[in-house]
C-alpha cells in the first residue's frame, strides 16, 4: 500500500473517532423504583413509584426536577384543592457529596379518601462545589396536608436515577487582562477540542506529503 493510501486511511480514522467523541453523552438518567416507608398520622403504609430526575442547566448549576410515575401514601379523608404540600430531598453522591432541597406546587385538584397520593413534580437548583460525576438519588419524601406531616423514606436502598459530570463555577479562568472567564468547559467540548486538533494535524501531514509528491514530480520533468 502506497504512502499516500495508508495517510488517507489515517486520516479516516482519526475523523471516525472524532465523530464517537462527539456523540459521547454529558449525562445518563433512567427511572429506578423506590420502596417507600411511610409514618402517617394514622400508621405506617408503604408503596413503590418508579422516580424520574431531570436535569437543566441553569446558569452556574441545574435545574433539578424529581418526577413520581406512580402515587405514595393515601388519606382517611378528602383532600381538597391546594390542601396537599410536598417537598423531598435529593441526595447528591460522587465527586460533590450533599442534598438538593425539592419542592412543588400543592395539588391542584382534590384527592379522595383512600387513594393513593399522586405528588406533583418537585424542582430545586444544584449548584456544584467541586467538578466531577456526580449521581442523584430520591431520598425522605415529605407530605404536609391538613396540619399533618407525613414522612416517607426509601427503603430499599435504590440507585440513582441521574448521573452527570459537572463543573465548579470556582473552576472557570480568567483571562489575562481581567476582562471576564473564559468558557466553561466539559469533557465532551475537550473531546471535541482534542479531535479537532488531531484532524488538523492529520490534514497538515496530508497536505505535506502532496506537495512532496508534485515536488518529485516536478524534479522528474526536469
Amino acid at each position: 500500500m502506497s504512502y499516500q493510501k495508508r495517510t488517507a486511511l489515517a486520516l479516516a480514522s482519526a475523523l471516525a473517532g472524532t465523530v464517537v467523541l462527539m456523540a459521547a453523552p454529558a449525562a445518563h438518567a433512567t427511572v429506578v423504583d423506590v420502596d417507600y416507608k411511610c409514618k402517617t398520622p394514622i400508621g405506617d403504609k408503604s408503596a413503590v413509584s418508579p422516580i424520574d430526575i431531570k436535569s437543566v442547566k441553569s446558569g452556574g448549576g441545574y435545574r433539578l426536577t424529581m418526577s413520581f410515575q406512580k402515587g405514595v401514601s393515601s388519606s382517611p379523608v378528602e383532600l381538597g384543592k391546594g390542601a396537599m404540600n410536598p417537598s423531598a430531598v435529593i441526595k447528591v453522591g460522587g465527586a460533590d457529596p450533599g442534598q438538593v432541597q425539592v419542592s412543588g406546587p400543592p395539588n391542584s385538584a382534590a384527592i379522595p379518601a383512600n387513594t393513593p397520593i399522586k405528588i406533583s413534580d418537585l424542582s430545586g437548583t444544584y449548584t456544584p462545589k467541586k467538578s466531577g460525576k456526580v449521581d442523584f438519588t430520591a431520598g425522605v419524601l415529605t407530605i404536609k396536608a391538613l396540619g399533618t406531616t407525613t414522612t416517607c423514606t426509601p427503603s430499599n436502598n435504590p440507585g440513582p436515577s441521574l448521573q452527570l459530570d459537572v463543573t465548579a463555577a470556582g473552576n472557570a479562568q480568567s483571562t489575562p487582562d481581567g476582562g471576564g472567564q473564559l468558557p466553561k468547559t466539559g469533557p465532551l467540548d475537550s473531546a471535541v477540542a482534542l479531535g479537532t486538533l488531531g484532524g488538523t494535524v492529520l490534514l497538515t501531514g496530508a497536505a505535506g506529503v502532496l506537495w512532496l509528491t508534485r515536488r518529485g514530480q516536478g524534479a522528474a520533468v526536469r
